[in-house]
């Protein structure tokens, strides 16, 4: 696998040089959009609506949006150089018991393996006292462009980064909950329910729309039935 983040992970005085992988990969389907009377590609193309003409890729930058509507441009130099510590560095905020965080906050997965030779034993080390304590650790790194919280655990004898939403990222539901009165009985039936659907084989859970897509797209290039 190609590391996507390469750094260190910093608790305190201890300093363990890790490397990031993308733990997950999803098949989506995609389908690409064309026009309807002859079936060839839409093309999107980049256009500067000041100068009234189509601009190459070379010619754009990016800037930040103000409130007036105006946007300041930022060279890539200017982003170069933010005073951003965690950059290379995961800074290791805390440790907390992981059935704290909610799991709503859950971002992207990563597995972090040792940054070299030297880092196998104290990398050891953390995954199996984070196994055997149930702590999890919060930390802070940069990556893909942006400042993110995330959360350090045990899986499988690998160390797991999973990154999290900020909590202003985090919509309030709202009146969603409705305010109906349940009884014991009821209560108890569903509890019957549960414990009767209690458990699943992720093996035999398959993406039906994609397999349905397939047969579709096969017929049409077979000239059969749809």
């Amino acid at each position: 696998m190609k590391a996507t983040w390469s750094g260190t992970l910093q608790m305190g005085l201890v300093a363990l040089p890790v490397r990031l992988y993308a733990a997950t990969q999803e098949h989506s389907v995609r389908l690409h959009e064309i026009p309807v009377a002859d079936g060839s590609r839409v093309e999107h193309r980049r256009y500067c609506k000041a100068e009234d003409r189509e601009i190459s890729y070379e010619e754009v930058g990016k800037g930040f949006a103000l409130a007036d509507g105006s946007t300041v441009p930022l060279t890539e130099d200017d982003l170069a150089h933010l005073p951003l510590p965690t950059k290379r560095v995961a800074q290791v905020l805390g440790f907390v018991d992981g059935r704290d965080i909610d799991p709503l906050s859950y971002g992207r997965p990563y597995y972090a393996g040792p940054g070299g030779p030297g880092a196998d034993r104290p990398y050891v080390l953390l995954v199996e006292a984070l196994a055997r304590t149930g702590y999890v650790a919060v930390a802070k790194l940069a990556l893909r462009s942006r400042e993110r919280l995330a959360l350090l655990r045990p899986h499988n004898g690998v160390l797991v980064v999973q990154t999290l939403l900020w909590q202003d990222e985090l919509r309030d539901p709202g009146d969603l909950a409705p305010s109906v009165p349940v009884t014991d009985r009821e209560l108890n039936l569903a509890e019957v329910l549960i414990r009767e659907m209690t458990g699943i084989d992720g093996g035999e859970v398959h993406d039906e729309y994609a397999h349905a897509l397939e047969e579709l797209v096969d017929a049409k290039v077979t000239g059969g039935a749809c």
